[in-house]
């Protein structure tokens, strides 16, 4: 880790994106500062008019991004990229950029950017690539969960297998029918393997999807965001699971799956996703994490498997601390 030096974090109001920039700085730095964004109607135009400016902020966040500059600043997002790179002018090159996901325009201002390989941006010298989206589902985190929700979950009869539901997306519509089908399948697979299932629907689950995904389900436990948003137990049925479905719609989703080392069935029917997330389906398969729920129930085979966990944010942030040190040694050689 690094210590003695100031991180920013630029959290995204989009919870997926503020969440891979949370989990790398959580990976390089004992304690860092998040500045949780906000945006004006700027922030729909392209990166290439914002420039890198703080112009596409409300008053309120342009406030919270005052001198001292930090050392170190963490974005993921398109629309943190201007910001990133105008704290680095306003810094006087000093303070070291730190990018997940593709910035679109000024990737020369950022010392390392970290894109998912589904996404094939050109490799460049300050590019890397990630096999899912960085999370914050470190072995501490699942172990709290676990302890935490044990009284709760831990006796369910096991294999406990938790179910963890998009929803619609641009391209495809997560509806009723759909819903069922899904219920159809993990029903197969629960009968397979019996134990208890664990059923968590998310913000993208639309209400007659809930209730089509229930009526075909008997959970031992759910969770429902149209229903209640406190409490949350996602955390814990990844860290009290023998293994995890998770429909194909949520990259972030399928990369905290994997972060269990336990079992990882992806639901992909065909239409349902698109060409970058059936990419990355794809090398989560080839590399041993996770496996196509429609191929398991068509076999008939459902085994188990181990391997060592998915941590993309502690992968990232050990390269921005090899490149941070190096650039740092540069600098006090040429005092």
């Amino acid at each position: 880790m690094i210590k003695d030096r100031t991180v920013w974090v630029l959290a995204d109001d989009r919870a997926g994106h503020a969440n891979q920039a949370l989990g790398v700085a959580a990976a390089l730095a004992p304690t860092f500062q998040v500045k949780a964004l906000q945006y004006n109607r700027l922030s729909l135009l392209p990166n290439l008019l914002l420039g890198a400016r703080f112009a596409h902020l409300t008053n309120a966040s342009r406030r919270e991004l005052r001198p001292p500059w930090p050392d170190i600043v963490i974005g993921a997002g398109r629309r943190t990229a201007p910001v990133a790179r105008a704290i680095k002018r306003l810094g006087r090159g000093r303070p070291f950029l730190l990018q997940c996901m593709w910035p679109e325009t000024g990737a020369d201002d950022f010392n390392l950017i970290a894109i998912p390989a589904h996404d094939l941006k050109p490799l460049k010298g300050n590019v890397i690539q990630t096999v899912g989206a960085p999370h914050r589902m470190t072995p501490s985190r699942l172990a709290e969960a676990a302890k935490s929700w044990g009284v709760r979950i831990g006796g369910l009869p096991s294999p406990r297998i938790a179910l963890l539901v998009g929803g619609k997306t641009r391209g495809h519509r997560f509806d009723s029918a759909a819903a069922h089908a899904l219920a159809e399948r993990v029903t197969k697979l629960s009968d397979a393997l019996g134990g208890s299932l664990l059923v968590t629907t998310s913000r993208r689950t639309a209400p007659d999807a809930r209730k089509a995904l229930y009526h075909g389900l008997n959970p031992a436990h759910r969770f429902d965001w149209g229903e209640n948003q406190a409490d949350n137990p996602y955390d814990a049925y990844l860290a009290l699971s023998d293994a995890v479905v998770v429909t194909g719609d949520s990259t972030a989703m399928c990369a905290e799956a994997c972060a269990t080392g336990r079992p990882v069935f992806i639901d992909a029917p065909a239409g349902s996703t698109s060409p970058k997330h059936k990419a990355l389906h794809a090398r989560l398969y080839d590399l041993g994490f996770a496996r196509p729920l429609d191929d398991v129930l068509a076999s008939g085979l459902i085994e188990t498997w181990h391997y060592e966990p998915l941590d993309d944010a502690a992968n990232v942030a050990s390269e921005a601390q090899r490149r941070f040190e190096g650039l740092t040694n540069r600098r006090v050689g040429m005092i």
